[in-house]
C-alpha cells in the first residue's frame, strides 16, 4: 500500500510552513532521517499538531521505525478524526504491520471521509488483497483508477488482482496500458513477465534493454527491468544471455536485500536447541483446522494448497502473516526474543498462542470448517504450531533442489526472500530447511507429512489420496483436477495452477555447467 496525503489534507500553522515544505521536500528524495529529524524539530514548536505527526510518521516509516510510526498516527487520528489524509496513512501502515482488520476500517473511513481520494480507495483494494478478499479488492482500484487514470499504484494493483483471478490477458492489458502511460515503468515490466502464460517477444527485449540504458529510471524501476528483461530472454531459449541477466538482475538486488547465513543459522540452531529442551507437546485435536504448508517457495506448494482447496472442506487461504504475528507479539509481550522465551513457556501459554491464530484467522473459516496457511517460511516454526496448535498438520513440500533454487533465483521476491538473489545463499538455506525439518520429522513423526512434487507427478491420485489421509480429509475426487478449483490464488504460480498438471516443468538441464557451482553449493554438508 502506498501512504499519500491528498491536496485537501490540514495545513500547519503559518509559522511552522517553513519548516513543513522542508521535511516534506526530504521525504520526496527519501532522505528519511533529515525528514525526521525536521518534523521532531517542528512538533517541539506544535505538541501534538496532527499533520505534523502524520509528516514525521510517514520519515518514521521510511526509516523502518513502524512501531513509533503507528503511535504517532493513533494520537493524530484521535486529535483529527476527519482528517482522510491521516485515516489513509494509519490503515496504509497498520496493513503493513499485519493489522488488517484495523488496517481495513480506517481505509473505509479515509474513503468515506473524501470519496475523491483515489490513493485511498487504490490502498483500500490492496488491503482486500492482503486480507485474501481479491474479489473485493476489484471496486475500490477500479474506482481509484476511475478518479486518477495515471495512477501507477492502482492500476498495478488491480493487475495482479486479475491475475490472481486467472484473468491473464486482461491482467497483461493493464500492465501494456500501464507502460503505455510510464514507459520507465521497470515495474509494469516484471508484472508483465510475471504473468508466466504470456511470453514478452523480441520487441520487448530491445525496449527493456533501452530502459536499462536511461539514465532517469528509477532504482525498483530498474531492478525490476532487469528480471523481466532475463526472464524475457529465458522465454526466448537465449540461454546464455539470459543466464547473464538473471546474475545482474541478482547482483543489483542483493545490496539491497541483504542475507547472512550464518546467523540465520546460529538463530535456527537456538530454536531447535529451545525446543528439543522444551517439554514435549500434548497430543490433541485443538488446532485440527488448520494445514499449514511449507518449505522454500517454487517447491510446488501453491498445486499443493490447490489440491487441498478443491476439496468442499478447505478454504486456501494462501500465505498469512499471523502465525509470526502472534509469536512477535509474545515477544514483544515477554520484553526478549523468540526463541527465548520457549523454556518459559507452559501448556497453557501455548493453548494461549494457538488461540489468538485461530482468532486471527477466523474469516477463513466462514465457509468450510478447514483452511490452509501457505506462508513457506513458517517451516521454523513447526515445533511451535505443534505446541500451539497439536491438532493442526504440517505438509512440507520437496521439489528437486536445483530446480526449487534455480527458480527461486529466477523470480523477484523483493523482500519476502532475501535468501534468493545469491546463489551459495540459496543453496545454504535449502540445506538449512532440509536438515532442520528431517530433524523435526522424527520428533513430530504424526504431525508433518513429506510432500514430494515428483512423486506426485509419477502418480497424482495414489499420492493425492495419500495427502487427504494425512489432513484428516475424505478422498474427494476433485482434488484430482486441482486446476479447475475457483479461488483467487496470490502467489507467483497463479496462473500456472490453473493448467492441468504437467511434467514438462523442469528448467535447469537447459543451463547446464552455468549451474554447476548451484550443484555444488547443494551438495555441501
Amino acid at each position: 500500500m502506498n501512504p499519500r496525503v491528498p491536496p485537501a489534507a490540514t495545513t500547519a500553522p503559518a509559522p511552522l510552513q517553513a519548516q513543513l515544505a522542508r521535511g516534506n521536500a526530504c521525504l520526496d528524495r527519501g532522505a528519511w532521517a533529515e525528514a525526521e529529524a525536521c518534523f521532531a524539530a517542528a512538533l517541539r514548536l506544535a505538541p501534538g499538531h496532527p499533520q505534523l505527526q502524520l509528516s514525521r510518521a510517514l520519515a518514521l516509516q521510511g526509516l523502518g521505525r513502524l512501531g513509533e510510526a503507528l503511535v504517532l498516527l493513533r494520537e493524530a487520528a484521535a486529535r483529527a478524526p476527519c482528517d482522510a489524509a491521516i485515516a489513509n496513512v494509519l490503515g496504509s501502515l497498520l496493513g503493513e504491520a499485519g493489522e488488517l482488520d484495523a488496517a481495513l476500517a480506517s481505509l473505509r473511513q479515509a474513503c468515506a471521509l473524501a470519496p475523491d481520494f483515489a490513493a485511498a480507495w487504490s490502498n483500500l483494494g490492496q488491503c482486500h488483497v492482503l486480507r485474501g478478499e481479491v474479489e473485493a479488492a476489484r471496486a475500490p482500484l477500479q474506482r481509484a483508477l476511475a478518479l486518477a487514470p495515471a495512477s501507477t499504484a492502482a492500476r498495478s494493483a488491480l493487475a495482479e488482482v486479475l491475475m490472481m483471478t486467472g484473468e491473464a490477458d486482461a491482467a497483461a492489458a493493464e500492465y501494456r496500458e500501464l507502460l503505455r502511460r510510464e514507459p520507465r515503468s521497470g515495474l509494469a515490466w516484471w508484472g508483465l513477465a510475471n504473468l508466466k502464460s504470456v511470453r514478452l517477444g523480441a520487441a520487448d527485449v530491445t525496449q527493456l534493454q533501452a530502459l536499462l540504458q536511461r539514465a532517469d529510471v528509477a532504482a525498483d524501476d530498474r531492478l525490476a527491468a532487469r528480471f523481466a528483461l532475463a526472464r524475457a530472454l529465458d522465454d526466448a531459449g537465449r540461454d546464455e544471455e539470459a543466464f547473464a541477466a538473471y546474475v545482474a538482475a541478482n547482483d543489483g538486488a542483493r545490496p539491497r536485500f541483504a542475507w547472512h547465513a550464518a546467523a540465520f543459522d546460529a538463530w535456527l540452531a537456538q530454536v531447535v536447541a529451545a525446543f528439543d529442551a522444551a517439554p514435549a507437546p500434548e497430543a490433541d485435536e485443538f488446532g485440527h483446522e488448520v494445514i499449514f504448508i511449507v518449505g522454500l517457495p517454487r517447491s510446488a506448494s501453491t498445486l499443493t494448497e490447490q489440491i487441498l482447496a478443491a476439496h468442499p472442506q478447505v478454504e486456501g487461504a494462501s500465505e498469512l502473516g499471523d502465525l509470526g504475528a502472534v509469536i512477535a507479539a509474545e515477544s514483544r509481550r515477554r520484553g526478549m526474543p523468540y526463541p527465548q522465551w520457549v523454556g518459559a513457556m507452559d501448556a497453557a501459554g501455548w493453548r494461549r498462542l494457538g488461540q489468538d491464530y485461530l482468532q486471527r484467522t477466523a474469516r477463513w473459516r466462514a465457509r468450510r470448517p478447514r483452511f490452509t496457511d501457505k506462508m513457506p517460511g513458517n517451516w521454523v516454526h513447526a515445533a511451535a504450531i505443534a505446541r500451539m496448535l497439536p491438532g493442526a498438520r504440517i505438509v512440507h513440500c520437496r521439489r528437486d533442489a536445483l530446480e526449487t533454487c534455480w527458480s527461486c533465483y529466477r523470480q523477484l521476491f523483493w523482500t519476502a526472500h532475501n535468501y534468493s538473489y545469491d546463489l551459495a545463499d540459496l543453496a545454504a538455506y535449502w540445506r538449512s530447511c532440509d536438515a532442520t525439518m528431517r530433524h523435526w520429522q522424527q520428533v513430530l513423526p504424526t504431525r508433518i507429512r513429506e510432500q514430494v512434487y515428483e512423486t506426485l507427478l509419477a502418480d497424482p491420485e495414489a499420492y493425492t489420496r495419500a495427502l487427504l489421509d494425512f489432513c484428516g480429509l475424505p478422498f474427494d475426487p476433485a482434488c484430482l483436477q486441482p486446476h479447475q478449483a475457483t479461488r483467487s490464488v496470490r502467489s507467483a504460480s497463479a496462473l500456472q495452477v490453473r493448467e492441468p498438471l504437467r511434467r514438462d516443468t523442469a528448467r535447469s538441464a537447459r543451463y547446464g555447467a552455468l549451474l554447476d557451482p548451484l550443484r555444488q553449493a547443494l551438495a555441501r554438508r
